[in-house]
């Protein structure tokens, strides 16, 4: 083989592998946007992306949106329900007996009509809710009210001054935004908010960390002054009082 003949060929395997290595690279970018600052500040001190910190699968899809349509047919439908007892004032029981109505006249009609308009009859498959199914739900509640009895139980046996009154303040907050709004507004903006706020998140995940570092840096300022100047003297208030 000539020599212009073996460069022509060193050229084009070394412009393969350049090409391979930068596609390579380019896709590790892409996959991985925290590999690069891995000590970088992330909000609640996640390593993950917002998929997979929010449990990936169908829930995380519908969250930020990765399926559009099922995400907006939620949304819709957690509006409309919430007008209607918001402000044309339905209640539930009425609601439920209704809706029930209207299903259970529209597959009889659809059922018993169809030999008229050479339709075929409506097929109503067979719902059984699997025993596994039931069984992880009642693990999972079972397991959440233990954990927030353990919790309670924790704050109110011993004598941590700071997780108490973290309580104590954690619950005067809730107390008044529960003053605000009625339970099933209150329900349907936690809703709004579970569609909303991660997918605005993910858009501006690196902008929303820069100010929630810079709130950190300050909130844990305030704790230590105090700490210093009122939660660290309880402790040895008590002590000398006994």
């Amino acid at each position: 083989m000539s020599g212009d003949g073996m460069d022509s060929l060193l050229d084009k395997v070394q412009g393969v592998f350049h090409h391979d290595h930068s596609r390579n690279s380019s896709d590790e970018i892409d996959g991985d946007k925290h590999s690069k600052h891995p000590d970088k500040f992330r909000l609640f001190g996640r390593q993950k992306p917002v998929h997979s910190a929010l449990g990936g699968g169908k829930p995380a899809d519908i969250m930020l949106w990765r399926n559009k349509q099922i995400s907006a047919c939620m949304l819709a439908a957690a509006t409309v329900i919430w007008l209607l007892f918001e402000w044309i004032g339905y209640r539930l029981l009425p609601f439920l007996c209704h809706s029930l109505i209207l299903v259970l006249a529209l597959l009889f009609l659809w059922s018993n009509l169809s030999f008229f308009v050479n339709r075929s009859p409506l097929e109503l498959p067979e719902i059984v809710l699997p025993e596994n199914l039931c069984m992880s739900f009642a693990l999972l509640l079972r397991d959440r009210f233990n954990q927030a009895f353990g919790i309670f139980r924790q704050v109110a046996s011993e004598r941590d001054v700071k997780k108490f009154l973290g309580a104590i303040v954690a619950l005067w907050l809730v107390s008044i935004v529960g003053s605000w709004f009625d339970l099933l507004t209150l329900v349907y903006l936690m809703f709004v908010a579970l569609l909303t706020v991660p997918l605005l998140y993910e858009k501006h995940e690196d902008r929303v960390d820069a100010y929630a570092e810079k709130a950190t840096v300050k909130l844990k300022k305030q704790i230590s002054a105090l700490d210093e100047k009122v939660l660290h003297k309880l402790p040895n208030i008590a002590l000398k009082q006994r």
